[in-house]
């Protein structure tokens, strides 16, 4: 089969690679859409010493499985686990310390004609729903995590630094709380998307200092990270939903001192963010910038790499 292979940061298209075998209780799923993420972008940088199948936001049709979903379209969560470690026990399934994290740590991704996953990984995309749609159901569903590790209420000022993929998932979703948002980045046409759907949004110097109860950092840079940082008040609450390529400097006495709560954000629970795409409460249609066929991988990549470019999707198969 086709897929594009990472080794030693360098990304090729390779056309001999085996068909995979799912082991017990995993499923062949046949890849009809996937989308190319920062995430992915950092492994290409060095993020984490990969090798293998990039690729983990993705819809396919499942090829070998279960009767029930047997030539359904899915999308599937990223973290195969153990279920008998600490977190697992602990209902912490996404910190598993025997995991493998599809196109990220020892399983191969989605950016190929075929990957495997464990059954219970796997949601059916609703009929109403259209395939490039649910490719978002990952990041999404991360976006919607925020909402488990920190409480909302109507009263809070709330930022959202970054205006790119991430950011307006994360800007949709926080907007559907009632919370006082303000979402600020550096390209007028993109804050354009949420202005549409009545969020507040502005350019990065619109931000005032020590203003805000929760700030999410959103851009995966250090500038946008002293925005937020800048941007909150004391005893207020920075979550880190961006993954970094390189270290990230901060000042650590100053977090001591304001009392700040920093929160790491990952992945989240898929079925939500599925009811949200269902329902049409959040829109992702205005986020794909471009569709490369899986034989232009390597040319996609280049333009997901290009600054201020949104959702890169690749057409895998029908």
């Amino acid at each position: 089969m086709k897929g594009l292979w990472l080794e030693n940061n360098q990304l090729q298209l390779l056309t001999d690679i085996p068909i995979p075998e799912p082991a017990p209780e995993e499923a062949l799923v046949r890849v009809l859409r996937a989308g190319i993420c920062n995430t992915d972008l950092e492994l290409l940088r060095g993020y984490y010493p990969y090798t293998g199948i990039l690729g983990h936001e993705f819809v396919g049709v499942v090829e070998q499985g279960p009767e029930n979903l047997l030539n359904q379209r899915v999308v599937g969560e990223i973290n195969a686990v153990c279920g008998y470690c600490r977190f697992c026990r602990r209902g912490q399934p996404t910190h598993c310390e025997n995991r493998t994290v599809l196109g990220i740590v020892n399983r191969h991704g989605a950016f190929a004609e075929y990957l495997c996953l464990p059954v219970k990984n796997l949601h059916p995309v609703p009929e109403n729903v259209a395939t490039e749609v649910a490719t978002f159901t990952e990041p999404l569903a991360a976006a919607l995590e925020i909402q488990q590790q920190v409480i909302l209420s109507k009263d809070d000022r709330v930022l959202v630094v970054g205006d790119g993929k991430l950011g307006q998932l994360v800007a949709q979703t926080l907007a559907l709380t009632g919370c006082e948002l303000l979402v600020v980045g550096r390209h007028q046409e993109k804050l354009a998307n949420l202005k549409v759907r009545g969020i507040q949004t502005g350019l990065v110097d619109a931000v005032q200092d020590r203003a805000f109860d929760i700030v999410v950092e959103c851009t995966g840079n250090p500038e946008g990270f002293a925005i937020a940082r800048r941007a909150l008040r004391p005893r207020g609450t920075l979550v880190l939903k961006s993954t970094y390529a390189g270290n990230l400097s901060l000042d650590a006495s100053s977090l001591v001192v304001d009392e700040i709560t920093l929160i790491g954000s990952r992945c989240g629970s898929f079925p939500p963010a599925l009811e949200l795409l269902a329902t049409g409460k959040v829109d992702v249609e205005p986020l794909i910038h471009a569709h490369y066929p899986l034989s232009q991988g390597l040319l996609a990549f280049e333009e997901a790499q290009r600054r201020g470019v949104l959702k890169v999707l690749l057409e895998i198969g029908n």
